[in-house]
């Protein structure tokens, strides 16, 4: 396996766009309510939400154990409304050397595809790719989405 890669996945979302990037910018802390049994917590330890720079820790349930991921807010482009962010610390930086994770908002007829990268470079070739974070990405992609859509009655 080689030690550099990049991993990218879309996610149909019945959201507006301006919506769903909304949560990924300014209210990160407020997934843990979104998508419970993925995020316990979503902590802002520098800087303001939605501020490039900005220092943020999650805790979240990965492959059935509770982990922490340290990242930073490298850059966001509000016009194509992408951001991108850069694990610093946690749980995850055991298994890489570097993680960047962006996120990319469009809107699709009547609803939004996100789509979800990642570029990594593992420690070492016995690391398996992220395919599972991944996965969990995805998962709370679609309790956002089922978060802000009505309630039947």
């Amino acid at each position: 396996m080689p030690l550099n890669g990049t991993l990218a996945k879309q996610v149909n979302i019945k959201l507006p766009a301006n919506v769903l990037f909304d949560v990924y910018r300014y209210r990160l802390h407020h997934i843990s309510q979104m998508s419970p049994d993925n995020v316990t917590s979503v902590d802002l330890l520098n800087g303001e939400w939605g501020t490039v720079g900005s220092v943020i820790v999650w805790n979240i349930i990965h492959d059935g154990k509770l982990i922490k991921a340290k990242e930073v807010i490298e850059s966001i482009d509000e016009k194509n409304k992408t951001a991108c962010f850069k694990l610093i610390g946690g749980d995850i930086m055991e298994a890489y050397k570097k993680f960047l994770l962006t996120i990319r908002v469009e809107t699709q007829e009547e609803e939004s595809v996100m789509t979800w990268t990642f570029d990594y470079e593992k420690v070492t070739e016995n690391i398996e790719d992220p395919h599972n974070l991944m996965e969990l990405c995805l998962k709370c992609s679609k309790d956002i989405e089922t978060y802000h859509l009505p309630k039947p009655n």
